[in-house]
């Protein structure tokens, strides 16, 4: 059988990205770097058909994530034209992300190429010593095996000296060739310690219900009297989230102060929590969720714009899902009462957001449970996306901007 003229490249994301953020950062995280992948894929297709002189069969994208479930950039990866994506395990051990099966599924991959004579040569961008017995194994079959690197951060190698030593050609892809694909991420402002960032300490600093005096929504009303300061320190007080522990010791208020205005209702991730006095429901609870407002074509396009738009952050994941709901909801002046409970979302819909949220990889260390952070990121970019639809939405955001 003809080994047949093209090229395959296979490329260890972990290993080349790590590198890159050793490179560029100083420090081997991922998270330290962003990755234009559509321009990165089309430089590396160019560089293999360069250094070859054969035309590209296929690139194959190996890398790692939580229960082997596409991340967003795996989802955009794999669209791309000549792009295979395949994955392994992305595990927690010893207080560190660890990648588990990449190496095993490379060297299957590998191995397959090489005995079906789908190529003649093989461009294979990785550091691990463990694909050595496939190394080998593609030569006996004929295979021209190239053996890029990535530059070490240090000037010294990075890749096992036995893959070196056994490869039939070599490169190492500088500074020079992967910063146009591959940045330093700008870092984030940093913060006292114990301080939260500004778009959480704007959901904390929540300004009163909507009609309170301080915070009126349509026109203004006559000044009121000066506080005292009592008052200020018991509004003071209020600003802070109260847990359920918290309002399950307060007084019930007396029945000639009318209904209760805390409603005693929170999110779990079993579902409903209920407290006594939890049967009052809010105006917000009313408002349908977003798949009852979506058609099975909106759906569709919203699973492309996931794909190929979103990047996974989870402020602008957070934006997206209430612009969505928001356009499909139709008259804005609906969306009113939700700034009654500011900056509470309402339940049923909260557990939607985060759920849209998870599919983003927003995911902690532990029980695949969303990072508090991240969660209050992901409100923090519902409610600014909100602020600019609902009427009277700006001042309260303003006000609590400038309470934070």
């Amino acid at each position: 059988m003809r080994i047949l003229d093209r090229c395959v490249v296979l490329v260890d994301a972990g290993y080349l990205l790590g590198a890159a953020a050793s490179l560029l950062a100083g420090e081997p995280s991922r998270s330290r770097v962003t990755v234009d992948h559509t321009a990165l894929i089309a430089a590396l297709r160019a560089r293999a058909e360069a250094e070859t002189g054969l035309p590209l069969l296929r690139i194959y994208w190996f890398d790692a994530a939580p229960d082997r479930r596409p991340l967003p950039e795996h989802r955009r990866l794999r669209v791309l034209p000549r792009v295979t994506v395949r994955l392994g395990a992305l595990t927690r051990a010893e207080g560190r992300w660890v990648q588990k099966g990449v190496d095993a599924v490379m060297h299957a991959e590998l191995a397959e190429l090489a005995r079906n004579r789908a190529c003649a040569d093989v461009v294979l961008v990785t550091g691990d010593g463990d694909l050595l017995p496939g190394m080998m194994s593609a030569k006996e079959h004929g295979v021209v095996v190239h053996l890029w690197a990535l530059q070490a951060a240090d000037g010294d190698f990075n890749q096992s000296e036995d893959l070196v030593g056994e490869a039939d050609e070599r490169r190492v892809l500088d500074r020079e060739w992967i910063e146009p694909w591959v940045r330093l991420r700008e870092a984030p402002p940093a913060h006292p310690l114990g301080e939260p960032r500004p778009e959480i300490a704007q959901l904390l600093a929540a300004p009163p219900a909507a009609g309170h005096p301080a915070h009126p929504i349509g026109p203004p009303r006559p000044e009121q009297p000066a506080a005292s300061a009592e008052e200020i320190q018991q509004g003071a007080a209020l600003k802070m989230v109260p847990t359920p522990r918290d309002l399950a010791h307060r007084a019930p208020p007396a029945p000639s102060a009318g209904p209760a205005s805390i409603v005693l209702r929170w999110s779990s991730e079993r579902g409903w929590v209920d407290r006594p006095g939890s049967e009052n429901h809010t105006a917000g609870d009313s408002l349908p969720m977003l798949a009852q407002l979506t058609t099975a074509e909106q759906r569709w396009a919203d699973r492309e714009e996931d794909i190929t738009s979103i990047g996974g952050d989870a402020h602008e994941v957070g934006q997206v899902f209430a612009r969505r709901w928001t356009d499909r909801l139709g008259s804005a002046s609906r969306l009113t009462p939700l700034w009654a409970d500011y900056p509470r979302i309402p339940h049923r819909l909260d557990g939607e957001l985060l759920r849209y949220a998870a599919r983003f990889g927003l995911l902690a260390h532990k029980d695949d449970q969303i990072d508090e952070h991240d969660r209050y990121a992901i409100r923090a970019g519902f409610w600014k996306e909100l602020a600019a639809r609902v009427p009277g939405g700006e001042l309260l955001t303003a006000d609590s901007r400038a309470d934070g």
